[in-house]
């Protein structure tokens, strides 16, 4: 659905509101650039923001600035050199198709179910994240077809838990490519920024050929969305393990919030 842009409003939104949701965006883009998770913040402040409108429309809206500022880190990763595109090439396609085998799975399963697995889950993530006070500015030893095999299989199978929940897809990206395929922290964001775009672009194609898109309110937030990713990545890259790992703690405490409200609280959240 769109609407026109009139002196007072954007696609009929009060300009406070639109305001209201650029922060948002910006704080979500800023803490999505360094370690993932931004959805955690602009998703729900695009729903609640939209208030009784379907949530489609706010998922919908949220992908617009989702996926322009994320192509600003990426991009930035790129020219730093932190991309291992045969490493991470693949990867595009193991998440695209996860992703859609994880939609599939949604609409057949309970909410409620995963939401519960996250709770018992996430401690074991968070143990892991500070078990280790360290996170690598250089690569460990591996060998690289069990690195490649690490790489693909995770980003398939959280490609796929992104298609199904998503909230904390890039945090869980981080730690597996971190601890498992012993990438240094920054060629691990950047292997991170290039899979969730792709995933990004492909969600925004579905809901703007669905009409999910308030496009006035998407543009305005992706101001706010560029400048988080270009400030936060640029964070990422110069601080590397020291701007990351506090980050990647925050994701899942935040995470670990939101999961245990929707069960607690699911009215507030439709």
């Amino acid at each position: 659905m769109f609407h026109t842009l009139t002196d007072n409003t954007i696609n009929g939104f009060p300009l406070w509101v639109v305001l209201l949701i650029c922060v948002g965006v910006f704080l979500a883009s800023f803490m999505d650039a360094i370690a993932g998770g931004g959805g955690i913040i602009s998703a729900p402040t695009h729903l609640i923001a939209f208030g009784d409108i379907p949530a489609p429309y706010a998922l919908g809206t949220n992908k617009v600035s989702a996926c322009i500022g994320t192509a600003v880190s990426t991009a930035r990763f790129i020219r730093n050199g932190y991309v291992d595109w045969k490493l991470f090439g693949p990867s595009i396609f193991c998440s695209l198709t996860g992703s859609v085998i994880g939609t599939w799975l949604q609409h057949r399963t309970p909410d409620a179910v995963l939401k519960y697995m996250l709770l018992l889950v996430l401690p074991v993530v968070a143990f892991v994240t500070l078990r280790n006070h360290d996170w690598p500015d250089e690569p460990g030893e591996i060998d690289p077809g069990v690195q490649r095999a690490v790489v693909w299989l995770s980003a398939f199978f959280i490609g796929g838990y992104d298609g199904y929940y998503g909230p904390g897809t890039g945090t869980f990206l981080m730690i597996l490519f971190i601890r498992a395929a012993k990438l240094d922290t920054r060629h691990a964001a950047g292997g991170v920024k290039v899979i969730n775009l792709a995933s990004n672009v492909g969600s925004l194609a579905t809901q703007l050929a669905s009409r999910y898109v308030f496009l006035g309110v998407g543009l305005t937030a992706a101001v706010a969305s560029v400048a988080g990713h270009a400030i936060g990545s640029g964070l990422a890259i110069k601080g590397g393990s020291k701007i990351v790992r506090p980050t990647v703690i925050l994701v899942l405490i935040l995470l670990t919030l939101k999961v245990g409200s929707e069960l607690l609280f699911p009215d507030f959240w439709g």
